[in-house]
């Protein structure tokens, strides 16, 4: 069976503006935790069609999970890991002695269409102390605005046993720019793997 790659995170698909990022959801094993100066390797692997994409992804992450977070992209070529069997992917890292390999994904792309309603402004003044009073009425009608939501899921495998650590699934709306969202979606999934006290110092 191949591996294949799933994510089609690519500059060309990401447009519009206001882009946010949000973990939306997150689990861990209980008994689980990696120390952010463990001497323990782990594997970072950014599952994406676009060379340049999977090494910023890769790089970004690498910065915030310690000195023995490798991104995958300086052991795999591209071509390799398009066409590396799941059992010689195994073996390979195994091999290279890793203890946990983090795997990121895009999930799913939602758009999402909502209604904005209109507004009605009304204006109250008069002419003189004793005379009067005018109104105005202002009116503003109601749009309908789609978002495009995208989905990335990150998840902490240990190698021996073959066991998940922890996952956690953001949210972006509207990402514009991938060098962008690459760094929000990294900050994001390192804050929660703190708070969720799976890295610790």
């Amino acid at each position: 069976m191949k591996y294949v790659l799933l994510l089609a995170f690519v500059a060309s698909i990401l447009t519009g503006c206001g882009a946010s990022t949000k973990i939306t959801k997150s689990w861990k094993d209980p008994d689980s935790s990696i120390k952010t100066d463990t001497q323990d390797k782990t594997l970072i692997i950014a599952m994406v069609k676009d060379a340049v994409t999977r090494r910023m992804i890769e790089d970004n992450l690498v910065k915030r999970l310690g000195a023995r977070a490798i991104p995958s992209y300086t052991i795999f070529t591209d071509d390799m890991l398009k066409n590396l069997s799941t059992e010689a992917f195994q073996d390979k890292v195994k091999k290279d002695a890793y203890k946990y390999v983090l795997l990121m994904r895009l999930a799913d792309i939602e758009k999402e269409t909502s209604y904005v309603p209109g507004t009605t402004t009304g204006y109250y003044g008069g002419y003189g102390r004793y005379y009067g009073y005018g109104m105005g009425m202002y009116s503003t009608p109601g749009y309908y605005t789609t978002d495009k939501n995208y989905f990335v899921e990150t998840t902490v495998f240990s190698v021996d046993p073959d066991k998940m650590l922890w996952t956690g699934t953001t949210k972006t709306v509207n990402p514009s720019s991938v060098d962008k969202t690459v760094t929000k979606i990294a900050d994001a999934v390192a804050y929660k793997m703190k708070e969720d006290k799976f890295l610790v110092k």
